[in-house]
């Protein structure tokens, strides 16, 4: 057996201490012993615990944390995201055509351009167009996801290599945007990127392009001090580049994975159910704490930021969306993923859209009786009042990301509701106080995979990505730093049903934990924005050391 003695420490725990406890001195050391906290508590006890160590580390007064694990994220897609332009500081349209510009400039041999991150609003009446495209770069096809993932913008030689004319239909759950004669414009929404924007980039890529991928986002978690990452819309090809990618370090990763299967909607209930059948057979041949196949994931709606998520009144403009998944197709597609035992991931963002949700897994509950279950609902941007209240008494967990409100990109939220739905817009407060599961996560790509960053959200309803922002004081309460960083390990770790084994720094648990330059619990907030992991540890082994 290996033993490690860590001493000279501030160990946050993230777990409440029995009330026979609560005058306990915080721990400052600990014993990691074959890759699991064999002690936590004080230095001379720990020396006792373990004389003859293999090795002592002396931490020199730093804040040790739990590791983070990033509930809501897409690794492959963010791997590949740090390989594109990102557009999301360029705040107006000159701004994004002259970052294109200067990335064509510097590979011009390139075949094709994607970037991802623009705003609605940095673009004029938040209309983009493929000529606004065109202006700089025309020669090669341009790909440009937006913040959300849900739309993307493309130029006019992308049009034509994806085939898409006057002629082609909208597919379901998505929409092409066309002018005024009835042309493709350069906006696919919803499905409509899914279905010709992303299934053109998944088979334009090799293995090598993803595996690049892979690694460059197991570099990036491990320097932020991600331990544990819960993976939504897993596909096939994203699940052969992470089982190389585990192969490549003899079976195991430097985070654990726990994915979800994307399961579209087909319009056939029979294709319906064949997805949700491989998802079970994937979830039983992957298991190993380092990657493995949990459930599920259904995209109900769109986004409030392009006025394709289903609400239950309309948005500013009169306008409304319908859900993706309409429920006569969703509720066999839940009961069936709930009795096979997968958990269920439903992507959920306006009110109609997670009252649907709860429906379908009401009726699953109903129909398949009393078996052991614990399924999700991923954003709850805005949430019809009472579902917090609903989601505790079924057990299911709230979702959410704090860096989706940032003010710096919330501008173009705020506008399309523009009524007093604002003021609940990211209620995090309502799923504490009604004791609801509540996992904070970055949804990566879509925002910033900064864990720190993201709770200073949290915390402050203030911006992580430019200060000049003031923080939105009308939209709920923030969180205490304590209890954001609880959500983003403890309640992380829980929302995949692993809270008995890891997620804290409890004796037993894996020993995953990560070191921080800068004491945030005592610091000002703003010490989030500036703070930086020096040490990553996952079941005891180093995954990064500054």
């Amino acid at each position: 057996m290996t033993t490690t003695l860590y001493l000279n420490a501030r160990v946050f725990q993230a777990h409440a201490p029995d009330p026979s406890e609560a005058a306990a001195s915080p721990a400052s050391a600990f014993v990691v012993r074959d890759g699991v906290f064999a002690f936590v508590g004080g230095e001379a006890d720990a020396r006792s615990f373990a004389p003859e160590p293999d090795a002592t580390v002396n931490l020199g007064g730093q804040l040790v944390l739990p590791g983070i694990t990033d509930a809501h994220t897409h690794l492959v897609m963010m791997g590949e995201a740090l390989g594109q332009v990102g557009l999301t500081d360029a705040r107006d349209l000159a701004g994004i055509q002259r970052l294109l510009a200067e990335a064509r400039a510097a590979d011009p041999d390139a075949r094709v351009l994607r970037g991802r991150g623009w705003l609605f609003n940095s673009i004029p009446d938040g209309a983009p167009t493929a000529a606004m495209i065109d202006e700089v770069i025309a020669d090669i096809p341009v790909y440009l996801d937006a913040n959300d993932y849900h739309s993307c913008w493309v130029n006019s030689a992308a049009l034509r290599e994806l085939g898409i004319t006057r002629e082609t239909p909208d597919p379901s759950g998505g929409r092409i945007e066309c002018d005024v004669d009835g042309e493709p414009n350069g906006m696919l929404f919803e499905t409509a990127a899914v279905e010709y924007a992303w299934v053109q980039r998944d088979l334009a890529m090799t293995d090598a392009d993803r595996d690049a991928a892979v690694e460059r986002v197991l570099a990036a978690y491990s320097e932020a001090g991600v331990t544990g990452v819960v993976d939504m819309a897993l596909n096939e090809v994203a699940l052969d580049a992470l089982q190389r990618a585990a192969e490549r370090r003899g079976g195991e990763l430097p985070l654990r994975v726990a994915a979800h299967w994307l399961v579209s909607n087909t319009d056939d209930d029979v294709a319906n159910l064949e997805q949700v059948e491989r998802a079970r057979e994937l979830a039983g041949a992957h298991t190993s704490p380092w990657l493995r196949v949990v459930g599920i994931k259904l995209i109900l709606d769109g986004t409030i930021d392009a006025c394709t998520a289903a609400m239950s009144l309309p948005y500013a403009d009169g306008s409304n969306a319908d859900a993706i998944w309409p429920a006569d197709r969703l509720f066999p597609v839940v009961a069936a993923a709930d009795v096979a035992g997968l958990q269920i991931a439903m992507h959920a963002i306006g009110d109609a859209a997670s009252t649907m949700a709860l429906d379908a897994l009401e009726a699953a509950f109903e129909a398949n009786g009393d078996i052991a279950r614990r399924h999700r609902i991923e954003h709850l941007e805005y949430a019809a009042p009472g579902t917090a209240e609903r989601m505790s008494a079924l057990g299911v967990t709230a979702s959410m990301q704090p860096v989706h409100a940032d003010p710096a990109i919330l501008g173009n939220w705020i506008a399309q509701l523009d009524d007093d739905r604002v003021e609940r817009g990211f209620a995090w407060h309502e799923y504490e106080e009604a004791e609801t599961t509540l996992a904070f996560s970055t949804d990566a790509p879509t925002a910033p995979y900064g864990p720190l960053a993201n709770l200073y959200v949290a915390a402050t309803r203030g911006s992580a990505l430019d200060p000049s922002f003031a923080a939105t004081r009308v939209m709920g309460r923030t969180v205490p730093i304590e209890r954001a960083l609880a959500h983003a390990t403890r309640d992380a770790a829980a929302s995949v049903g692993d809270a008995s084994w890891r997620g804290e720094i409890r004796e037993g648990f894996a020993a995953d934990f990560f070191v921080v330059d800068t004491d945030v619990l005592s610091e000002p907030a703003a010490s989030l924005l500036t703070a930086r992991a020096v040490l990553t540890v996952v079941g005891g082994r180093v995954t990064f050391e500054s």
